[in-house]
């Protein structure tokens, strides 16, 4: 099995969804409303004249009361807990068996670079017998605005056959932001979250009133543009973890404004107030992949 394959699975399952996603909600287009009444000059009541004069009126009827219309249910709402530990399976379906597990965490809420943020992070590892085609023991650690998952500071500790890479990087959205002391800092547009920020954001939108949103994403070494479109409900969704009543995202990565079209994935979360992201689906080049929910605390 390739590298590349491997890498590209890694790093799609530790964004949870390959992901990366979204700021800017599309707006609804309202319809206009029809007019009430026409401006054009009514014509005149027949046999009016001065001596033959209007007839009165009829006696106005009643109005017909209307029953409101009843409220449309709210939204469950997702609310991030300390300590949430979701474990994944990869497995590629033409292999049918495990190549890698991870682990997301929601670890703590701190601050960082001045601004309360969520910590966040992911750990991957290839399991035999791939792991002596491909040994991979990655770390990301995401450090998100905590009102709207903007990324603040995105690291990446990467243990792969044996070579070790350690990239921390603050995200820079204004030329007046000085580079930090120590690590690095990378120019990015107002907005950007990383791959883990990403997934904790769609978690939280309001898919009853939003269809669609989109955003900027870093992926560490990368600037993207991510869409994620809501397609629908799928009930009975099975994963080790158990079975779940889902809503379908679809993920659109776009680079250069050109959307990549060697991948495509579907992220199904829970539609209850927990938003599970229990499964992940990858259509690659050479195969496909699922990352499945294994157990969640």
């Amino acid at each position: 099995m390739s590298k590349r394959l491997l890498w590209l699975l890694a790093i799609v399952v530790i964004l949870l969804v390959g992901a990366w996603f979204a700021h800017w909600k599309l707006a609804r287009v309202v319809p206009p409303k029809p007019p009430v009444a026409s401006n054009w000059p009514s014509p005149p009541p027949p046999n009016v004249s001065p001596t033959n004069p209007v007839p009165p009126a009829p006696p106005a009827e009643a109005p017909i009361r209307k029953e409101p219309a009843p409220p449309v249910p709210a939204e469950p709402t997702f609310v991030l807990k300390p300590g949430e530990t979701l474990d994944y399976d990869a497995n590629i379906t033409k292999l049918n068996s495990t190549v890698a597990r991870l682990k997301i965490s929601a670890i703590e809420k701190r601050a960082a670079a001045g601004k309360g943020t969520w910590h966040l992070q992911a750990l991957a590892h290839t399991e035999n017998p791939y792991r002596m085609v491909f040994e991979l023991d990655d770390q990301f650690d995401s450090y998100s605005d905590a009102a709207g998952m903007t990324s603040v500071q995105y690291e990446m500790h990467l243990s792969e056959r044996g070579q070790k890479v350690d990239s921390v990087q603050r995200m820079l959205t204004s030329m007046q932001d000085p580079i930090p002391l120590s690590g690095s800092g990378v120019r990015v547009l107002p907005g950007t979250r990383d791959p883990l920020g990403m997934l904790e954001y769609l978690r939280g939108m309001d898919w009853k009133r939003t269809s669609e949103v989109r955003s900027p994403v870093f992926d560490g070494h990368k600037l993207y543009d991510v869409r994620a479109v809501l397609v629908g409900k799928a009930s009975g969704v099975t994963v080790p973890a158990g079975t779940f009543n889902t809503i379908k995202i679809e993920i659109h990565v776009l680079d250069n404004g050109q959307e990549m079209k060697d991948a495509h994935f579907v992220l199904y979360l829970t539609s209850d107030s927990a938003r599970l992201p229990v499964l992940l689906e990858a259509v690659l080049p050479v195969a496909t992949a699922r990352v499945e929910l294994t157990k969640s605390k």
